[in-house]
């Protein structure tokens, strides 16, 4: 079971439930993929909307090795999602938001819409 209080989320991979999560060394493992000098570099470009496939394969290894499961990024290449390509991005999505704390869909109630006069 994840933990969220830790960064954790579950996925489901092939038919089973993962854990996964960005650990110390699994941000410090993606730093060295990406050659981010940092993590602002790093965030900067996860939060770009230019994620290649590949990004992907390397964010959600790194989440499932950090969540203790010992998958290299090929065997996590053969993986499937039952929703496809929009799986795998709302699972990096929420692996990024439990990480650093925002929340994969934003919460507009603080800024309601403005009334239109009919």
């Amino acid at each position: 079971m994840a933990n969220a209080h830790r960064g954790e989320i579950s996925a489901q991979f092939s038919g089973k439930t993962y854990r996964l999560c960005l650990t110390l060394g699994a941000l410090a493992e993606l730093e060295q993929a990406q050659g981010a000098e940092d993590l602002i570099a790093l965030v900067k470009r996860f939060e770009s909307a230019h994620l290649s496939a590949r990004d992907l394969l390397r964010l959600i290894g790194a989440g499932l090795r950090g969540g203790g499961h010992d998958l290299s990024d090929v065997e996590v290449a053969q993986l499937s999602v039952p929703d496809g390509v929009p799986g795998y991005v709302r699972i990096a999505a929420e692996l990024l938001a439990a990480t650093f704390g925002a929340t994969a869909s934003r919460d507009t109630s603080a800024n309601p819409s403005v009334p239109q006069n009919t």
